[in-house]
């Protein structure tokens, strides 16, 4: 696979940008954090309709490697968020931001997993859909799956707590 330079990430990124600003998707909007560094960008996502998260307006940084898109970039919530696949710093755990290749654990498949195919569009769509159906088989933040599972009012009090809480901030 040939290595991407940080000039051709930025010009991805570059173009990427553009479409998004250009062709908004629905559930999310995108903009760089500062001007000058194509590498960070400040995202929003809006909680999916019929879901626990709806009404929200969550808040995340995504920071690309300057080898994207042969490896992908991270993505973490600075508004709270409980979630199965959300750590408690805010970073998100779904199959398509670990690294391209075999699962060393053997919970996913190397197709699931990362690949320079994907783009923002894609991977805020990964992260909408995985707001709307937590995969509790391999979580990020074991706490927030235990209640999922097994005291399902619980986790709801305490998402509508985070949707509020995204409420007041925007």
């Amino acid at each position: 696979m040939a290595s991407a330079s940080p000039s051709q990430a930025s010009l991805l990124l570059q173009k990427q940008l553009k479409d998004l600003c250009k062709k908004p998707v629905d559930g999310f909007s995108a903009g760089l954090v500062d001007e000058s560094n194509l590498f960070e960008w400040s995202v929003t996502i809006i909680g999916p309709p019929e879901t626990l998260y709806e009404g929200g307006c969550f808040n995340a940084i995504m920071s690309f490697p300057q080898n994207y898109p042969n490896s992908p970039p991270t993505v973490k919530f600075t508004s709270e968020v409980w979630h199965p696949n959300v750590y408690s710093d805010g970073k998100v755990c779904i199959s398509i931001l670990h690294p391209p290749g075999d699962d060393p654990n053997g919970y996913e498949l190397a197709s699931e997993r990362w690949s320079p195919v994907h783009t923002v569009e894609s991977i805020m769509l990964s992260i909408i859909s995985m707001l709307s159906s937590p995969n509790d088989e391999s979580p990020a933040n074991v706490e927030a799956a235990k209640e999922w599972r097994d005291n399902r009012d619980e986790f709801k009090k305490k998402v509508s707590r985070c949707v509020r809480r995204s409420q007041e901030m925007t």
